[in-house]
């Protein structure tokens, strides 16, 4: 995928989770499709595709049926896929004027590993306020989590670190993480607040260069 100029520019959430997923043979061999159906999660491209506004197409023995990727997945390990059904491809909207995006995350190690928290961004830009914006969070809830209330929150704002605040904070409400190996409870949450901020700047950033 980051090899095609055409989608690294229309769709630069995607790439910036695409670098992220393995070392280069894993990126060789592996899919969206199948990050999505493993339904992990911290699986780093799924917040990349619900800030896309990616949509998946199911086959199956009762038709072919449409899940919004924020739906997809039901639990760790578990998606919305019954018996007989099969993920047959991923859409995502082209990108309108103004529009820009983000993923990343943190992790202890440089390469290779899980994420502690990650943030999948977007951002329409109108005029230097937000017209529209997207926030997921990767390995902070049972599943990847869309937190739509951040888009309602900040849409018409000024794109300003005031409105950013105000997104970093619901983040941090809304993740539920557990405490593991990888960080606490309150650390997680920490970062959900960091990360969004972080990752929506760089969203609006982008936006403005495609005004």
């Amino acid at each position: 995928m980051y090899g095609n100029a055409a989608i690294s520019r229309a769709y630069p959430g995607l790439i910036d989770a695409a670098t992220l997923i393995g070392g280069t043979q894993i990126q060789g061999r592996a899919s969206f499709g199948g990050n999505l159906c493993n339904a992990t999660p911290s699986g780093d491209s799924i917040p990349a595709m619900i800030a896309h506004s990616a949509v998946a197409h199911i086959e199956g023995p009762g038709g072919h049926r449409h899940v919004a990727v924020e739906d997809f997945c039901t639990g760790p390990g578990r998606n919305v896929l019954g018996r007989g059904e099969m993920l047959v491809s991923i859409s995502f909207p082209a990108p309108s004027s103004g529009f820009g995006a983000n993923y990343m995350r943190f992790i202890p190690r440089n390469e290779m590993d899980i994420a502690v928290a990650g943030a999948g961004t977007s951002v329409v830009l109108d005029n230097g306020n937000i017209k529209s914006a997207r926030v997921a969070l990767a390995a902070v809830a049972p599943t990847p989590l869309y937190v739509s209330a951040i888009g309602d929150a900040i849409a018409g704002k000024p794109a300003n670190e005031e409105t950013l605040a105000e997104a970093g904070q619901i983040a941090k409400d809304a993740a539920i993480p557990i405490t593991d190996m990888r960080g606490t409870i309150e650390y997680r949450k920490h970062l959900c607040d960091v990360l969004t901020r972080r990752s929506l700047q760089i969203a609006i950033d982008r936006a403005k260069e495609n005004a």
